[in-house]
C-alpha cells in the first residue's frame, strides 16, 4: 500500500471551549492527537479558539455593519474558507454542543449563501468533523448536529468523521486529568485516528479533482435557466 500524500492540504481546528486562552481545554487535549497526525502527514493546520475572538451572534457575514461594535468573524472566516478541512471540537454542557459552537455555526450559516467560482454553494468541496468531550454522555447526539449542519451548508462529511472522550457521568475526571488515563485510551484513540485519516482522504480526492462537477448543482446556472434533467410535472 502506497504511503499518500497530504502535503498540499491545509485544516483549520476551530476549538468552542467555554474557556479563554490560556486556561486549559480538555477539548484542546484531545484536537491535539489529530492535529498531531496532521502535521506528522504535512498538513497545514491553523488554530483557533473561538472564544478568544470577538465574534458577536448573527447570521450577516459581518455583524459590525448591524448594530455590532466589532466582529472578527470576517478575519477567522478567511482561515476557514482557504482550508480544505475544518474540524471543530466542542465540550458537552447539558447534552449538547457548547453554545460557542453553537455561535460558529451560525456564522457560517451566514456565508452559506455565497457562491464559488463554479456557481455552486461556497463550501462544496471542503471537508468537516467534529470531536467532543465531557464527563457526561451525549457525543453521538452532539455529532449528529454538528455534522448534520456542516453538509447542509455544504460540506462533505466522509465516514466517522467524528470522535470524543467521556468520562464519568457526573463529576468525574475530564480528558486531560491525570486519573483519567484518556491518552491510553484505545477506542478514543482508534475513532480518532479513523477520522482523521478519513478527513485526509476525502479533502485530497476532493482537491485532486478540482471539487465536484458543476453539473446539476450550480446555483448560478439553476438561477439563469439550467434545469439538467429536472422535469416539472406541470410542464408535461
Amino acid at each position: 500500500m502506497s504511503k499518500p500524500d497530504f502535503a498540499n492540504l491545509t485544516a483549520t481546528f476551530v476549538n468552542c471551549t467555554l474557556k479563554p486562552s490560556p486556561q486549559t481545554s480538555n477539548t484542546q487535549g484531545l484536537m491535539d492527537v489529530a492535529i498531531g497526525i496532521m502535521e506528522q502527514e504535512k498538513v497545514q493546520v491553523n488554530r483557533v479558539r473561538f472564544v478568544d475572538h470577538d465574534v458577536p451572534p448573527g447570521v450577516q457575514p459581518d455583524m459590525s455593519e448591524h448594530g455590532w461594535p466589532k466582529d472578527e468573524w470576517p478575519a477567522l472566516f478567511d482561515t476557514i474558507i482557504k482550508s480544505d478541512i475544518l474540524v471543530i471540537g466542542s465540550p458537552i454542557w447539558l447534552g449538547e454542543k457548547s453554545s460557542v459552537a453553537q455561535r460558529l455555526i451560525e456564522r457560517l450559516y451566514g456565508m452559506s449563501g455565497q457562491l464559488n467560482e463554479r456557481g455552486q454553494y461556497l463550501y462544496y468541496g471542503k471537508v468537516g468533523g467534529c470531536i467532543i468531550t465531557g464527563n457526561e454522555d451525549g457525543i453521538k447526539h452532539c455529532a449528529m448536529g454538528m455534522l448534520y449542519s456542516l453538509q447542509h451548508l455544504g460540506y462533505s462529511i466522509p465516514p466517522q468523521a467524528d470522535c470524543g472522550w467521556i468520562g464519568e457521568v457526573g463529576p468525574g475526571p475530564s480528558y486531560l486529568d491525570e486519573e483519567a488515563h484518556a491518552a491510553a485510551n484505545d477506542f478514543t484513540n482508534r475513532n480518532t485516528t479513523f477520522m482523521t485519516y478519513n478527513l485526509l482522504h476525502l479533502a485530497s480526492m476532493l482537491k485532486q479533482q478540482g471539487g465536484y462537477p458543476a453539473y446539476g448543482n450550480s446555483k448560478k446556472d439553476w438561477t439563469t435557466g439550467e434545469r439538467w434533467g429536472f422535469q416539472n410535472p406541470e410542464y408535461r
